[in-house]
């Protein structure tokens, strides 16, 4: 079996209980460990993350140690940054094992193709996001957070998610319709003019499973921080499930 989860926004300072919310992520991946030969985590994993070159942000002992051990058990785990995590240089590739991936990913898996992505970045229009985007992206603006101590660039960071997910709690977990859902409107683009079966996304915090042209379909996973979804992939088919702890 092949897992997909995103959205786990570990450390959010919208969550009451960090500790419960690390414990459930764990039991999620005991759960599948026993028949998943990849697990694929697509962006906002954490809800900020920022490696200074001797230092990691404190905390997920026990999400670090239920990974490790899944991987050196020859399960292969991916890692997709979001737009709250894309601050990683080397250590959850060195030190955890994870396969990072800081771009939109194209995969075979079974017999159908795959392109995997975050999702966020492709509105074309929303020029507000791509300028911070940008700024977020940028080697220099990375080299000059480095210079602020730990301490002060974490409470910075974790403020700054928690003002902006409160912005958009009130679209969060809800379907605008195909003609207003960028990712929709991307994905049926993008399925157009690609060999692709599967198009699979996060960052919206909606569960969806639209079929597009030519039996090609859209899936956007949810969330596991309010929704507790998944996606699940048996070599022929997709599913969503959510999860009960």
């Amino acid at each position: 079996m092949i897992y997909f989860l995103s959205d786990a926004h570990l450390g959010s300072r919208l969550v009451p209980d960090h500790r419960l919310h690390e414990l459930k992520i764990v039991a999620w991946l005991d759960r599948v460990k026993s028949d998943a030969t990849s697990i694929f985590l697509l962006g906002d994993i954490f809800d900020f993350w920022f490696e200074y070159k001797t230092v990691v942000p404190k905390g997920f002992v026990r999400f670090f140690g239920k990974l490790t051990e899944l991987i050196d058990a020859g399960i292969e785990i991916h890692f997709f940054t979001g737009n709250h995590d894309i601050w990683t240089f080397g250590y959850l590739e060195q030190e955890v094992g994870l396969i990072v991936h800081y771009q939109p990913y194209t995969v075979r898996l079974g017999n159908h193709n795959f392109y995997l992505a975050h999702g966020d970045g492709l509105d074309a229009n929303d020029r507000g996001f791509k300028l911070i985007r940008s700024v977020f992206h940028s080697r220099t603006a990375q080299k000059l957070f480095r210079l602020l101590p730990p301490q002060i660039g974490q409470e910075f960071g974790y403020n700054w998610s928690k003002r902006n997910r409160e912005k958009i709690l009130h679209i969060e977990n809800k379907f605008l319709g195909e003609q207003q859902e960028i990712l929709v409107l991307y994905a049926k683009q993008y399925a157009e003019n690609h060999d692709v079966d599967f198009i699979v996304f996060g960052h919206r915090h909606i569960m969806l499973d639209m079929q597009l042209k030519a039996q090609k379909r859209l899936i956007i996973l949810g969330d596991f921080v309010g929704i507790f979804s998944y996606g699940v992939f048996d070599g022929e088919n997709f599913k969503l499930e959510n999860f009960e702890y």
